[in-house]
């Protein structure tokens, strides 16, 4: 006869593998099917395709005007950084968009270091939550000074600057209709409702 389960057993997560970025070398050369679209955190790989269409076009639409403001060969996207040393054996982060200091061609023995970094972009639907908390606090221990998450959904920009350890100190929200500039062209602000669908 059926009883009503009225206690849940003791929370115990199953146990996972943590990864290093030496071992996911050693992998990616084995051509495991949708290997380009993970990305390494905390440990973890993480799929960082996005299908959501809105969330494809705004990418889009950013990389196109970043472009303009910045020259096609400081921005790049879907391309892996280095995060702050003590994190970077178990981090490998590729966000939606980049803006460096110098010409890309500038980095073909290493990743770009944070150093060289003018900014930071994630495209937000499904992780906004992931992009707010644990990618903030990892670009902020890099000391990335212009992290910007792009809120499809919410139609907003919530911009992180000033990093200070494991945080931003200064986290502003710009609605859809506001404009934001970004640290390294305060002269060419985007109004954000330009990167985003309807």
């Amino acid at each position: 006869m059926p009883t009503t389960l009225l206690e849940l057993p003791a929370h115990m997560d199953p146990r996972r593998k943590r990864w290093t970025r030496q071992e996911c070398e050693a992998l990616s050369g084995i051509g495991l099917p949708d290997w380009n679209h993970l990305e390494l955190v905390e440990g973890e790989l993480i799929n960082q395709m996005g299908i959501n269409q809105p969330r494809v076009i705004s990418v889009a639409l950013l990389l196109e005007w970043f472009r303009q403001v910045f020259g096609t060969r400081r921005v790049l996207n879907e391309a892996p950084i280095d995060v702050a040393p003590e994190d970077n054996p178990t981090n490998e982060p590729q966000p939606d968009l980049i803006v460096l200091k110098l010409d890309f061609t500038d980095f073909t023995k290493e990743h770009p270091q944070p150093r060289d970094l003018e900014l930071v972009v994630e495209v937000a639907d499904s992780t906004l939550y992931f992009d707010l908390t644990t990618k903030a606090g990892l670009y902020a221990r890099a000391g990335i000074v212009d992290y910007w998450v792009l809120d499809v959904s919410g139609r907003r920009m919530i911009v992180h600057r000033d990093p200070r350890e494991e945080r931003y100190s200064s986290i502003v929200v710009f609605g859809s209709e506001a404009s934001v500039a970004p640290l390294a062209a305060p002269g060419s602000p985007l109004r954000i409702a330009d990167v985003l669908v309807g």
